[in-house]
């Protein structure tokens, strides 16, 4: 798929086929999440792969109830890493790049599912602590996002996007 019909298609799946998701292009999907930009090229992020039913429902439960997640096949959490970072970044790690980092790797990921024919949904409205708790990580790991991923059951329908002149602005300097 080329590239713009891949952001085109791409669309939030809510309703996952109880097919496994190939190795293959899970590792396609991790692959593309490692080469995203990041700050420094530090890559202040880690990732963690939820396949278990019991992992999967506490997922669910802690992010508003999203029932939807307990039927993928697996959910990759994205956690912020800023120990990685904090040496070269100071504070700025913990309060901002760190996160970037886990964002913009998981969004390569959803846009190499979406080339690769699978479905994905961002979630970002989660209990951190519960978030650590199932996916074992310490303390420092900050949780991003959870992406539950899997062939989706049917397309979703296309979506209503503000116009660009209502989110783009010329930048200009202000007068004092």
């Amino acid at each position: 798929m080329k590239f713009f019909d891949v952001l085109n298609e791409r669309r939030s799946t809510r309703a996952y086929k109880q097919a496994p998701v190939p190795e293959e292009s899970l590792k396609k999907i991790l692959e593309a999440a490692v080469s995203a930009p990041s700050a420094g090229n530090l890559q202040a992020y880690e990732m963690v792969i939820i396949r278990d039913r019991t992992g999967l429902t506490r997922l669910a439960r802690t992010a508003s109830r999203q029932a939807f997640m307990e039927n993928a096949p697996l959910a990759i959490v994205f956690l912020a890493n800023p120990q990685r970072n904090r040496p070269t970044f100071g504070e700025r790690a913990d309060e901002l790049l760190a996160a970037q980092d886990a964002t913009i790797a998981c969004a390569y990921a959803e846009l190499a599912a979406a080339a690769l024919g699978l479905g994905a949904c961002w979630i970002g409205d989660f209990d951190e602590e519960e978030v650590r708790a199932v996916t074992g990580a310490p303390e420092e790991w900050k949780p991003v996002a959870i992406m539950p991923l899997g062939y989706t059951v049917e397309k979703a329908p296309s979506r209503n996007r503000r116009p660009l002149n209502t989110i783009v602005h010329e930048g200009m300097a202000r007068k004092s």
